[in-house]
Order: structure tokens, then sequence, then C-alpha cells
């Protein structure tokens, strides 16, 4: 059996994980969706906070290290005392007393201090622990992806982990916990300018189920608020699995924004064979066609005034407003990279898409290719 390779990480992209932290991105969020390690991400957060530099070394003292260590003694002391002092308490609070300490004591000795039939704690503890288990799954779904997801993904989700709960029961926990998706909010719908009269003709013809990858790629822009001047975002979509293959921001609506998309590109990019886009003119102008020509990119553009011939790309970015845009303050222009770089990241790879069989892009993408050998 081959030796699993060691992953290596650059110090700009430690930078960025712990720019991701320090913005109010969850440590488990960023360990989660970039495949981390927990202790490495700790590592380079310290490291950024004491030296600034991310090269391995011992930053706490031995008298940290003893100081801690009595600390959590004395903790587990307190812990002993309190189990004593609970045996006036309800069957409930007894079963969750006993189950957190199972680690210390046996489960007959506890139920004997407390005084309750060891039948009783079992019948108890299993109820509770399933109820915890789904809430706890439920809420973690719901914040892992945004505060997005409604019962239907949520249920979808949960089923990967082997649990099958009904819609309306995670209704009621959701109601329960506080949880209201997004989408629920009214969200403001800008109008469109007039449209210019270029010939090209409309090659993708609203055909926007794809079985091929980067046969045609589609693109949009939409705005942001960044400090108190607006912004602009450009992403780039596969048809095939509506994975963003492309994005980028600035302060301009322009032909250069769109470029910027397509640098961002992984691979060659004269494997896209179209491009398709409205007829707004950072889309139609001489430096697209010089770009879209240099790497032999077919074109293709919606009809004059009509948004339903790019609704793939008008529903990514009512996706992108809703989960993303409208959740955040962005200080600055580097704030919005950042964040955009982490929300793309986050939708290719672990959002799941109804569209795609409740797969993620990412995964779709993975199981067209084991189809294919």
């Amino acid at each position: 059996m081959p030796k699993q390779q060691r992953r290596t990480f650059t110090a700009d992209f430690k930078r960025q994980m712990v720019q991701l932290y320090e913005n109010g991105k969850s440590r488990a969020a960023i360990v989660e969706e970039y495949d981390l390690t927990a202790s490495a991400l700790d590592r380079w957060i310290n490291q950024a906070q004491t030296t600034g530099s991310f090269k391995e070394k011992d930053n706490r003292s031995s008298e940290e290290t003893e100081l801690m260590a009595l600390r959590k003694e004395n903790q587990r002391l307190k812990m002993e005392v309190d189990i004593f002092k609970a045996s006036g308490a309800d069957h409930g609070t007894k079963v969750a007393i006993i189950r957190n300490n199972l680690d210390k004591y046996s489960v007959s000795a506890l139920c004997n201090v407390l005084q309750i039939a060891r039948s009783t704690y079992y019948y108890e503890a299993k109820e509770r622990q399933n109820e915890d288990v789904l809430v706890q799954a439920i809420v973690d779904i719901f914040h892992k992806n945004r505060k997005a997801y409604g019962t239907r993904k949520i249920k979808t989700k949960l089923q990967e982990q082997g649990l099958t709960v009904s819609r309306r029961r995670i209704g009621r926990i959701m109601r329960e916990q506080g949880l209201v998706s997004t989408y629920t909010i009214t969200q403001f719908k800008p109008h469109k300018t007039a449209p210019n009269e270029a010939v090209t003709t409309n090659v993708l013809d609203r055909e926007f189920d794809q079985a091929e990858a980067k046969r045609f790629v589609v693109s949009d822009l939409t705005y942001v608020k960044v400090g108190h001047r607006w912004h602009y975002i450009c992403v780039l979509i596969d048809l095939f699995n509506r994975e963003i293959i492309g994005h980028s921001a600035g302060p301009h609506k322009d032909a250069a924004l769109v470029s910027r998309a397509f640098a961002t590109v992984e691979g060659d990019l004269s494997h896209i064979q179209w491009f398709h886009t409205d007829r707004g003119s950072e889309f139609k102008n001489q430096k697209m066609d010089e770009l879209l020509k240099t790497f032999e990119i077919g074109r293709s553009l919606s009809a004059k005034g009509c948004p339903y011939d790019n609704a793939v790309a008008e529903a990514t970015y009512k996706v992108m407003k809703t989960e993303f845009i409208y959740q955040m303050e962005f200080q600055n222009l580097d704030h919005l990279h950042l964040e955009l770089y982490d929300y793309v990241n986050w939708f290719n790879k672990h959002r799941i898409h109804g569209s795609l069989g409740y797969m993620t892009p990412v995964q779709y993408r993975q199981a067209a290719l084991k189809k294919a050998v």
C-alpha cells in the first residue's frame, strides 16, 4: 500500500486561513471546509498572533503549561463534588449528570449515588441522546451551510448521516432552535440597463442541462456594497455541474473584471467551448473578443432584454445574494476578495444542489468521471 503523501501549505494559504478566522468564520467550519486538522489551524493562529511567522516553534512557557494542568485538575474535582450535590435533582438532570461523567465513574456507582434505577437511566438516556443527536445534527447542518438550507436539503444531509427524519419534525426543531433560512428574507430586485444591439446569436438557446464539462460556461455580474462604495462580482459557471470555475471582484463593471475571472479558471481555457452571457457592454467589447479568440472559445448572447436566456447565471446570483452578499458587511476590497474565495470554495465543495440530485458540484463532476472510466 503506497504511503500517503503529506500535505504542505504555503505561507499565503496559512495567512488566508488565519484571516478567515479573524474575520469571524468559525474554527470548525474552516477545518471541515478546507480539510485541515484543528491542531494545524490553532498553531497557525497562535503563530500569527504571537510572532507573525508561520515557522514551527513552541510559544508556550513551562509556567503556562503547569497552570493549565492545575486548572484542569481543579475543574475535575469540582465536577466530582457537583455530582454528589445533585443527588436530589429530577430524573432528567440525573441522567444528564451520569452521561457527562461516564468517563470517570461506572453507571452502577453513579446510579447508586444519585438514587436512580439503572433501567430508568438506560431508557431515558437513549431517548434524550437520540433527540440531542438529531437537534445537534440539524443545527450543525444549518450553520455549516450559511443558514441557507430549509427542511428539504437538511433532510437530504441527515440521510447522508444515516438519520431518517420527516420534514415536519425538522421544521419543528428548527423553530424551537430559532433557525430561520435566509430565503425567508425579502430581497431587492435591481432593474436591468438597456441591452446593446450585438448581432451574435443565442447558441445556448436555453439548453441549460449539459452532459459535457465546460461545453457551455455562463456568466453575469452583480453589485455589492464595500464600505460606502458599490463594487461588482463576476463568476463563471459551468452548466455541466453548476460549478463556479472562475470568479473576480472589483470597483468597476468592465471587461477587466471579466478577464480576471477567466484568469482564476484552473486548467486550459481552450477547453471551454462556448461562453454565454447577456448583452452587457462588459461582455461584448474588443477586449473580450480578443480573449475569446485567443483561446478559440465560441460566443453566445441572450436575446435582447430577455434574462430567461441566462437563467442559470441569474439564479446563481440570487443564491449568492441570499447566502453570501446580504449576510456580510465588507470593509474593503481585500475583505471582499477573501470572503468571496471562501464562499466559492463552500459553494463548489460543500453546498448540495437540488438540480444535481442533492450532490455538490465537485461530487457530481467526480461521479461523472467514474462513470466515464
